[in-house]
């Protein structure tokens, strides 16, 4: 089954995938319908986020990278109607966003604690 996603940067060394947190978790978003994804990125660009591309990939091909990154994919269906808080990010999202610049600042400090790691094991050593 093929579904909708949201990508930046799609096709390039920096391709990312859109994703959202919700109580610790990540959460990348799977849209049934393309009208549905476009509008996302709609309202997404309406908060002065960049505006990600739609694209269409297989499900499996998604729940296998998720998996992976201990990511959750959660799928919205057409015609899908929230019943709770959450669910309405599923539909539209939040009203606070991870700054863009700050993307690689998150990668960059999680490089640096694993660095900081390996040397602290390596002077145990001697």
């Amino acid at each position: 089954m093929n579904i909708f996603v949201l990508l930046y940067n799609s096709g390039t060394e920096k391709e990312g995938i859109h994703s959202i947190e919700l109580k610790g978790r990540t959460i990348v978003l799977m849209f049934e319908d393309k009208d549905d994804a476009e509008r996302y990125c709609g309202l997404l660009e309406a908060q002065d986020f960049p505006s990600p591309s739609v694209e269409m990939i297989n499900i499996d091909d998604i729940r296998n990278f998720c998996t992976k990154l201990d990511y959750e994919c959660k799928l919205v269906e057409k015609n899908f109607t929230p019943k709770t808080p959450e669910d309405r990010l599923l539909i539209s999202p939040p009203q606070k966003n991870l700054e863009v610049d700050k993307w690689n600042m998150v990668e960059t400090n999680k490089e640096d604690l694993d660095l900081n790691s390996i040397k602290a094991n390596l002077e145990k050593l001697l």
